[in-house]
């Protein structure tokens, strides 16, 4: 197997086993985890924070089906990418959920506590807006993309 080949291959079973709904459920968590490590300047929750976060796509097995509604918005994400989708306008959304992100983070780090949960909560709302249209994304057009 070439070289491309084999990223291919360890790219497309990282998207399958990211695709199980526990995957998706289970980092739901992750970005209020990651402001009260800092807030409360916790190494360890830190570490083991960005640790699961780094591995989590690779920890479940590739779900059976579509039916989950998680499952299709990892699927959705992959299928909009692959159609080009990079610039869309929806990606709006992405780029203010990283500004609510850094904001959070910079309110924890001055362990301001309303600062950290509010913008932590509008950077999950949007994350939650996006992730909604990618798996409609999914919905719509699942049908039009040929077997391999």
């Amino acid at each position: 197997m070439s070289q491309p080949s084999r990223v291919a291959a360890v790219r497309e079973a990282v998207w399958e086993r990211h695709a199980n709904p526990k995957s998706g459920w289970s980092r739901v968590a992750s970005l209020p985890l990651l402001m009260l490590a800092i807030y409360r300047r916790d190494e360890r929750l830190l570490v083991g924070t960005v640790l699961f976060v780094a591995i989590n796509p690779v920890l479940f097995p590739p779900p059976s089906d579509d039916d989950a509604w998680m499952t299709r918005v990892v699927y959705g994400e992959r299928l909009w990418l692959e159609h080009g989708n990079r610039w869309h306008p929806i990606q709006l959304l992405n780029v203010c959920n990283a500004a609510c992100t850094i904001y959070a983070v910079r309110a924890a780090v001055r362990r301001q506590p309303v600062r950290t949960a509010v913008a932590t909560a509008g950077a999950m709302a949007l994350k939650f807006l996006f992730v909604a249209f990618v798996a409609d994304y999914y919905d719509r057009h699942a049908a039009d993309v040929t077997p391999e």
